[in-house]
């Protein structure tokens, strides 16, 4: 059975209501900086901070045409409330590289693989924004095994496990994507500003904006189009009802990228998963709700520290 609950704008999940001041620092927590190598050639840059800490680890994947910068304001708090974090670049954005495998969502699910066992994560919450949800499913699908002795929970947020093709979709995601338009015209600050608003929610802090134009700017057109062709294509509802991990699902009620329908359906098929709505809030809440996106993580850290568990927490290894 799947519970829900809406949470106010300003709000955290367990704390009343109340007026929280934007996160404007997308700086990471101070840390290790180091490099996972898949076995495709790829090499992921990885962001290791709180180490020391004594809660369960979190592995953070970011959303497309995004970088480990969107998880940074989630990443401090944590940090503060004593979880170790990893964050990492996923293939072909920010400092990461591609391997030689073409791009799929599937070679996501193993390059989460490949920074788990890189850096002997266990006990771990993996938490995945958009396409880094999609991430998190993928590896949880293709490395069933790995992900029980590995991981203790799931957070998954604003993401789908289908739905995101269909022709006239297909058509203008081509026409937006392809070759060098898409970049021009997002180069503008104050228009790709006014086409980046509306993956906020409302009200959005000017700076968050910015940032996510910059980022996409930032993002390789091929690589915006191959994962954009990955994810359009993808299905992995048929093996959310073998996930076993505690999994906790946030959207955010105007999310206009990915419909809530989607969102909802992967708390459906996922047994026992929580669905935690944000009232008043978009696409971006790593961004846009770091309290609320945190206080869900930091909930599923202090669950299944049993048997059967992924074991207890213990972040990267040094080395």
């Amino acid at each position: 059975m799947t519970a829900h609950a809406a949470v106010p704008t300003g709000a955290t999940p367990g704390a009343p209501p109340g007026a929280a001041p934007p996160d404007t620092d997308l700086s990471p927590p101070p840390g290790d900086d180091v490099g996972v190598t898949t076995d495709d050639g790829a090499r992921l840059a990885v962001r290791t901070a709180g180490a020391g800490g004594t809660a369960a680890p979190v592995v953070m994947a970011h959303c497309w045409t995004g970088s480990r910068a969107v998880w940074a304001p989630v990443a401090r708090r944590l940090v503060a409330a004593g979880h170790p974090v990893i964050l990492y670049d996923q293939r072909g954005h920010g400092e990461s590289t591609l391997g030689r495998d073409r791009f799929s969502v599937e070679r996501l699910g193993d390059d989460l693989a490949a920074v788990l066992t890189a850096l002997d994560v266990r006990g771990a919450v993996l938490a995945g924004h958009s396409m880094g949800g999609i991430t998190v499913m993928a590896a949880a699908v293709r490395h069933p095994d790995m992900v029980r002795e590995r991981a203790r929970a799931l957070a998954l947020v604003a993401t789908t496990a289908a739905g995101l093709g269909g022709r006239r979709r297909e058509r203008a995601m081509h026409v937006c994507l392809r070759g060098t338009l898409a970049t021009q015209v997002m180069r503008v600050p104050p228009v790709g500003r006014a086409l980046t608003r509306g993956v906020l929610g409302r009200a959005p802090e000017r700076s968050h904006v910015e940032a996510t134009r910059t980022l996409f700017v930032a993002t390789p057109a091929p690589v915006r189009l191959h994962a954009a062709e990955a994810m359009t294509a993808m299905d992995l509802r048929a093996g959310l009802a073998a996930i076993d991990r505690p999994t906790a699902v946030v959207l955010g009620l105007r999310d206009e990228l990915i419909a809530n329908r989607l969102t909802r359906d992967v708390g459906r098929r996922i047994a026992g998963a929580a669905v935690v709505e944000l009232v008043d809030a978009g696409h971006m809440l790593p961004l846009e709700r770091p309290e609320a996106v945190a206080a869900v993580i930091v909930g599923l850290g202090s669950r299944g520290s049993g048997s059967g568990s992924g074991g207890e927490g213990r972040g990267p290894a040094a080395g």
